[in-house]
């Protein structure tokens, strides 16, 4: 990896190229090798980097964001902070609505970054007026000049990882990899990097993360979208009450749903076990892959890559909160 011999010229040309790392103790009961894909190591600390640079470099080659011009974007906290980071260096104004599940660390982020923040009640449909996705439509028609990023229905959300994550997990294992671990929210980054491995080898498994009271892996099993599956959860970035189309379903394989308690305690034990301080969603992803483990999906032979999507910075209030873990009833 070279990135860092030679002076850059803006900080967006650190995005991508993260670090794979081989996951010692953490494993080290398990059947296989484990490696985690540290997206962390992206300067705006999560994955979300790769999809906000395609898709407003994407604008740009239309014409239809020029500088000056607003984003808008429904984000639970990390896509936006990418798109404000890259507004900054672009020239471009930032308007964001903001689930109120997210961490009040997120929210403190987006607005030090210059960001608008408009923050939205997270229980409520998803075609509630008061919703995120309905009131970042509305901003959106309100500023005269604006795009809508649309992460959630957006198909550049999936190429961005088929053209980076997907090739770089494929050359990082040296085309060893057999199983892909991924939370899946918007489900880009599921679909993208599935997408990329199947196409080198159509035996890899692409194993899908979704959250206990989200619709995704009733709706990948049966085709139904069943609204009694939705339940408010904890976890942020993982998991939906709608089925985004930026989720191609026919890459995944299976899903495993995951508990908050469960993703926040496994999240602490990678900090005191690897060194590795993740985030809520990355705990979620470790907690899939011992569950699926325990269910005999790996063997000695296994080479498994887990996407740790973003850094623990963003849950301090949270998950490495004493205070909140008592109030969840966790500790």
């Amino acid at each position: 990896m070279t990135r860092n011999q030679e002076a850059i010229n803006t900080i967006l040309e650190l995005i991508g190229q993260t670090p794979l790392v081989k996951l010692q103790k953490i494993t080290s009961q398990l059947k296989g090798r484990y490696y985690a894909k540290l997206e962390a190591f992206n300067p705006g600390h999560s994955s979300k980097d790769r999809i906000a640079l395609h898709i407003v470099q994407n604008a740009e080659k239309k014409g239809i964001l020029k500088p000056g011009d607003t984003i808008v974007e429904t984000t639970s906290g990390n896509t936006g902070f990418s798109l404000a980071m890259i507004a900054i260096v672009k020239g471009y104004k930032c308007i964001l609505a903001v689930s109120d599940k997210s961490s009040q660390d997120k929210i403190d982020m987006l607005k030090a970054m210059g960001a608008e923040v408009h923050v939205c009640p997270a229980y409520v449909p998803a075609d509630d007026a008061r919703s995120y996705y309905e009131v970042a439509k509305k901003l959106h028609k309100q500023h005269e000049g604006s795009i809508y990023i649309n992460q959630y229905f957006n198909e550049l959300n999936i190429e961005a990882h088929y053209l980076t994550t997907g090739r770089e997990i494929w050359e990082q294992t040296k085309g060893k990899v057999t199983h892909v671990v991924i939370a899946s929210g918007t489900g880009g980054t599921i679909s993208g990097v599935g997408k990329y491995l199947k196409e080198q080898n159509p035996n890899i498994k692409v194993l899908g993360v979704d959250a206990v009271g989200s619709v995704l892996k009733k709706f990948h099993e049966t085709g139904e979208f069943d609204e009694s599956e939705i339940s408010s959860y904890k976890i942020e970035g993982l998991g939906k009450n709608l089925i985004p189309t930026a989720t191609d379903f026919d890459i995944i394989d299976i899903y495993e749903k995951v508990t908050d308690k469960e993703a926040a305690f496994k999240a602490r034990e990678i900090v005191k076990t690897e060194g590795i301080f993740p985030g809520y969603t990355s705990g979620a992803a470790m907690q899939a892959t011992q569950q699926y483990a325990e269910k005999g999906y790996f063997d000695d032979n296994s080479v498994v890559v887990i996407i740790f999507p973003d850094h623990g910075s963003r849950y301090m209030n949270k998950i490495y909160s004493e205070d909140w873990m008592k109030k969840q009833g966790f500790l």
